[in-house]
């Protein structure tokens, strides 16, 4: 009986033994999948394991573990009234989200290898270009690149201002840093990414508003040009996060937004959402002054395919401009764009006189009509002919057919070589024709406040070096045309776009 029982207790021992095993073998399974473990111990085996760790901790301590683990913290404890308006984001998001909702605040799948590249050696603008396992924290302008197959523990926390005059340490200071973080991939990473709140099945591209003001002249040669070579390869499936955002802005330039992009654009800065992307672009590819160069962009784009876009989102009918018989009693149209303020023409009704007498059909277009794109594009495109002094108005030439002329007058105190780089040197690749009008010292209205003999009319270049170019050649003059002389100049550009 003893042994029957002893057997007996062995035999329940034994039971009880299988039935904790059958228990623990799942949940130990478990903890396998979730930590990693086995990868983590076989590579512990490998020669120099531990001590090539310990090098890794320490020389990726500049992407902040615990910074990124204090940051998730905050994410995952968000306020959920700040949160609720970026809740009504994401559902107008909805087309440009991942519809399965499994796929919302989770990280499963397989780990992604990420490809990282910059470009840090154009005199115009930074910019990275990235694909793979993406992670964007608006508020706190990070970009997380993780797994990234180029990592470097040297750089492997990189800051880049998206703006595209980087030669301009004043207009670069109001822009707001983006750090693009990377980590190694698994296991040798230790740096805790923030986990997804939001996915997108399209790429990013961030940049910034904050360098131009309301200057149509830097929005269109800092911003959107640079901004059309980045972005409309992807035919508006891609989604724009904006720093420094501009309202304003943004309203000012949303056709050609909305042409460029089918979701509504993210306001990065007060963004609190962790957006996934499987590519992204932070920074615009510029290459010049109000201008692309073919060679340089990926896509081989140029600034006449460019202001095809632009007749595209503005309805433009006209795309090229043909030549008027001077016969038929057709008067080529000439659009005379007017400042009010500095630079201004004094006397103007003169000048639109005279270019009526030479046999043009003159359209005056004041600043309320130059403020309005879409009416100004309008009457721009209708024209053959475009006259204005320096200043940001003839930025609308961008909107003439290809073929036609714009004729830019140089304000006192030379200026034709800047005057020119502004608005000549960009003109030829626009498929347009350049002529320009140089004011003389008896033409400029300094000539009331200067003598002769000083230095700006003797020297205006010691104007320049002084750093007051701007404040008295720009700012401080306006012009009074010799209506003689500027009728013999626009009779030559009149004969240029008639035949007999």
């Amino acid at each position: 009986m003893k042994g029957r029982h002893e057997s007996t207790k062995q035999h329940g021992s034994a039971g009880r033994r299988l039935l904790l095993w059958l228990l623990l073998t799942p949940l130990l399974v478990l903890v396998v999948l979730k930590t990693d473990f086995l990868p983590q111990a076989a590579h512990s085996r490998e020669a120099g394991f531990t001590r090539f760790k310990d090098e890794m901790v320490h020389k990726v301590s500049s992407l902040g573990l615990d910074s990124a683990r204090w940051q998730q913290q905050s994410l995952d404890t968000e306020k959920p009234e700040s949160a609720k308006g970026y809740n009504q984001q994401n559902e107008i998001l909805a087309t440009n989200v991942a519809k399965d909702a499994s796929l919302i605040n989770s990280d499963v799948g397989a780990p992604k290898i990420s490809t990282f590249t910059c470009n840090f050696s154009h005199r115009h603008s930074d910019n990275c270009r990235m694909e793979g396992d993406l992670r964007i924290h608006g508020r706190s302008a990070s970009v997380y690149v993780v797994s990234s197959s180029t990592f470097n523990p040297k750089n492997s926390t990189i800051p880049i201002k998206p703006y595209t005059r980087k030669w301009e340490p004043e207009t670069m200071a109001r822009i707001r840093e983006v750090n693009i973080r990377t980590s190694p991939p698994a296991p040798y990473s230790v740096v805790i990414p923030p986990r997804c709140t939001v996915r997108h099945d399209v790429p990013a591209v961030i940049f910034s508003t904050g360098g131009c003001g309301k200057n149509f002249f830097h929005a269109m040669s800092d911003l959107i040009v640079p901004l059309y070579t980045t972005a409309h390869e992807y035919n508006g499936h891609v989604q724009l996060l904006i720093t420094d955002y501009e309202p304003e802005w943004v309203a000012k330039f949303r056709p050609i937004l909305d042409a460029l992009s089918m979701y509504p654009v993210i306001d990065f800065d007060s963004d609190t959402a962790v957006r996934c992307f499987p590519a992204a672009h932070v920074g615009l590819e510029s290459h010049r002054i109000l201008g692309i160069d073919p060679a340089l962009s990926r896509n081989g784009y140029t600034m006449m395919g460019f202001r095809d876009f632009l007749r595209s989102v503005f309805s433009l009918h006209r795309q090229w401009r043909t030549p008027i018989s001077r016969s038929s009693g057709q008067k080529p149209r000439l659009v005379f764009v007017l400042r009010h303020h500095s630079r201004a023409v004094t006397n103007e009704a003169d000048a639109i006189a005279a270019l009526a007498d030479v046999g043009f059909e003159v359209v005056a277009a004041g600043p309320e009509d130059v403020s309005d794109m879409a009416k100004i594009a309008a009457v721009v495109n209708s024209c053959d002919v475009m006259v204005g002094v320096h200043g940001a108005g003839l930025t609308n030439m961008v909107f003439l057919p290809h073929n036609g002329t714009i004729v830019q007058i140089i304000p006192w105190g030379n200026l034709k070589y800047p005057c020119r780089y502004d608005f000549g040197d960009p003109v030829p690749d626009m498929g347009l024709h350049y002529e320009e009008y140089e004011v003389t010292a008896e033409e400029t209205t300094l000539k009331d406040k200067y003598p002769r003999d000083h230095p700006v009319f003797a020297d205006p270049i010691s104007i320049e070096r002084s750093g007051k170019l701007w404040e008295v050649f720009l700012e401080g003059q306006n012009v009074t045309l010799d209506i003689d002389r500027f009728r013999g100049a626009m009779q030559h550009v009149y004969q240029s776009v008639t035949t007999e």
